[in-house]
């Protein structure tokens, strides 16, 4: 039987939500009736996602923001039209270069979108979670890199690490004030970026994975949706690998 998802009660802010993984959970709440906050810095991405997603013109929140800037995310959770249920850090950025490439400019810009940006979002959007619900939900997408480390990518691995363990402490902190903390791995997922490699590059990704493909965006949107239910209630401090069995 296939799951059925109902979110037609509940109010969902998705920061990077206009692109690549970021979309598809934008789309998939909607679908299941939510009412989402689509947070995104790229006018032209927002541009993009308005059309995309324009059959949901009603319960669709279009917002500039820039996360790395905490008085952004401020100015975006005060415009917000509704109180929250669900949080989704999903805003990130890469500055790939191996160590010795790498410059200060290139570690700092990293970390202050892909982990400053999470404390600064999930800080600002805090007080605008619905008071008296006891389904509150943080759900923060790090990376499988996080969890073994990769070549090249030292800013993104730090920040992605961070992020689970900033998740760790929140399912302490807030675990009794109606909250769940967790947080998602992806693995090698069919964004388009990954869609644009060459061929070769792309089989030899494949061939690491036990599942013999590479993840879809949707793949992570349903482990979003998942983590945001009620019936997962019980699920707090985790972090859920969506890989394949990549990191088994």
């Amino acid at each position: 039987m296939n799951i059925r998802f109902d979110f037609s009660n509940k109010n969902v802010v998705v920061t990077g939500g206009a692109r690549g993984i970021g979309l598809e959970i934008s789309r998939r709440f909607l679908e299941a009736g939510a009412h989402v906050a689509v947070w995104d810095y790229a006018p032209e991405s927002l541009e993009a996602a308005k059309k995309e997603l324009s059959a949901f013109a009603g319960r669709t929140h279009f917002q500039q923001v820039d996360v790395s800037k905490l008085a952004s995310c401020e100015q975006a959770a005060q415009a917000l039209p509704f109180e929250i249920d669900v949080l989704v850090n999903n805003a990130g950025i890469t500055r790939d270069k191996s160590f010795a490439k790498m410059t200060p400019e290139d570690f700092e810009a990293v970390i202050q979108t892909n982990l400053s940006g999470v404390f600064y979002v999930t800080k600002s959007c805090s007080a605008k979670f619905k008071a008296a619900s006891t389904n509150k939900r943080i759900i923060s997408i790090s990376s499988v890199v996080a969890l073994y480390g990769n070549f090249g990518q030292t800013n993104y691995v730090a920040a992605k690490a961070g992020v689970i363990g900033m998740t760790k402490t929140w399912a302490r902190e807030l675990g009794r004030k109606g909250f769940t903390a967790n947080a998602i791995a992806p693995g090698f997922t069919l964004t388009p970026m990954v869609e644009a490699m060459p061929g070769e590059a792309r089989k030899a990704m494949e061939e690491k994975i036990p599942a013999g493909r590479l993840g879809k965006t949707e793949d992570i949107a349903n482990a979003c949706l998942f983590l945001a239910t009620d019936e997962a209630s019980y699920i707090n401090g985790a972090t859920l690998s969506v890989d394949g069995g990549l990191v088994v």
